[in-house]
């Protein structure tokens, strides 16, 4: 028997409970280093695969954009094909008036080259082209650039448009040319 030290007797512990609490102890911190080992695995595996996913993504975007570079750049070279080709009529009209050589039918010339006019206007028009012919026409500077002023005694006549040095163009909305004009200017 084992007295503790104030001189009771104390009960003896089993021996075989002794060994088995120490050997739950020390397998206690080695089964959660295992599990901390497998924890970490785990989690180094998911580091990985979601690493490969943003590399696989990154490389998707990357292709995405080319390809939408691509494509657009593909378009404009439609579009502008396209409006060449419309172009391509009006101007062998052109050739074949100058190649005209009977000066004296002056008047079929100035047909020829008014009839190629209007093809081309025709062709730029299919395209998205607008003309802006503001005569007499109030003055409109998001449109108009004026070039010169024409006095007036009318006074309802001021601000208006008295001539047109040159017509202006808007293509699909945009400004493209504001028209060239000479504006009325009352005087007293």
């Amino acid at each position: 028997m084992v007295e503790d030290k104030d001189g009771r007797a104390a009960e003896d512990a089993p021996e075989t409970g002794a060994p088995a609490a120490i050997d739950e102890v020390d397998a206690a911190p080695g089964g959660e280093e295992v599990e901390a080992g497998s924890q970490l695995e785990a989690l180094q595996a998911e580091l990985s695969a979601l690493m490969d996913r943003h590399l696989r993504l990154a490389a998707e975007f990357d292709n995405y954009r080319k390809r939408t570079e691509r494509e657009r750049a593909e378009q404009h070279t439609r579009a502008q094909s396209d409006l060449i080709r419309r172009l391509l009529e009006p101007i062998d009209d052109l050739e074949r008036v100058g190649d005209f050589k009977d000066t004296a039918a002056a008047a079929s010339i100035l047909e020829g080259i008014q009839l190629v006019e209007r093809k081309l206007l025709q062709s730029l028009e299919a395209a998205g082209l607008e003309t802006i012919d503001p005569a007499g026409q109030t003055f409109d500077p998001n449109a108009m650039e004026a070039i010169g002023v024409v006095t007036t005694n009318d006074p309802a006549r001021d601000g208006q448009v008295a001539d047109v040095y040159q017509k202006g163009y808007r293509f699909q909305g945009h400004l493209v040319r504001p028209a060239r004009v000479r504006v009325y200017q009352h005087e007293d």
